[in-house]
């Protein structure tokens, strides 16, 4: 979810739509990315240690966790939600998660959430990657959807609209499978606030 629309959005300067293939419609959440969401507190107290939150978008989880007195970083690919972070008093980088990324082997826990598992639209490829960024004790916390499948989605603001991604979900049914060819297993899933998440570790 990357370009203009989603960094006027971010501003709120106007109201926007993620709009699926089919023609189906859903206004992008960029209030709870910004301000927060139910079950947020019970997934920050998951985290230990030095923290990589992917796709930190405005960066609440990054802050709250820095507010927390945790070392973290958060990584995302557009300007503007970077800038809202360091803003808020985070700490982030402008970084795709496949580009290299600092301390890379020794966090200690990755954040994957808001959907952001979906990022690629490829699962497998990125639990590959976060499995190269953590710490051999540390522990991936990955959000997890009621549906497992892959689709092509884009933004729209009136009859503007940007250019299709990919982007996929997963349930708890399919995350054990996805997570063991990435060299993880699943060790805890848990909901909380009508929220599903999983805890994923390095096979030992």
């Amino acid at each position: 979810m990357i370009g203009h629309l989603y960094e006027g959005s971010l501003a709120g300067l106007g109201e926007v739509a993620i709009e699926h293939e089919d023609g189906r419609t859903e206004r992008l959440p960029v209030g709870q990315w910004r301000d927060g969401r139910p079950g947020d507190d019970a997934l920050l107290d998951r985290c230990e240690g030095p923290t990589l939150d992917i796709g930190s978008g405005p960066g609440r989880l990054t802050v709250a966790l820095a507010e927390r007195g945790l070392p973290a970083l958060g990584i995302d690919v557009t300007p503007y939600a970077v800038e809202m972070t360091r803003a808020a008093g985070g700490m982030a980088l402008l970084r795709d998660v496949f580009d290299r990324i600092p301390g890379a082997g020794r966090w200690r826990t990755v954040l994957l959430a808001d959907g952001n598992i979906g990022i690629g639209g490829d699962p497998p490829m990125l639990l590959r990657r976060v499995a190269t960024l953590l710490d051999r004790t540390g522990r991936a916390i990955v959000e997890l959807g009621d549906t497992t499948r892959t689709e092509r989605l884009r933004l729209r603001d009136g009859r503007r609209a940007g250019d299709w991604f990919r982007w996929a979900h997963l349930d708890a049914r399919a995350v054990g499978a996805c997570a063991g060819e990435a060299g993880l297993t699943v060790t805890t899933i848990w909901t909380e606030a009508a929220r599903c998440f999983a805890e994923l570790t390095p096979d030992a």
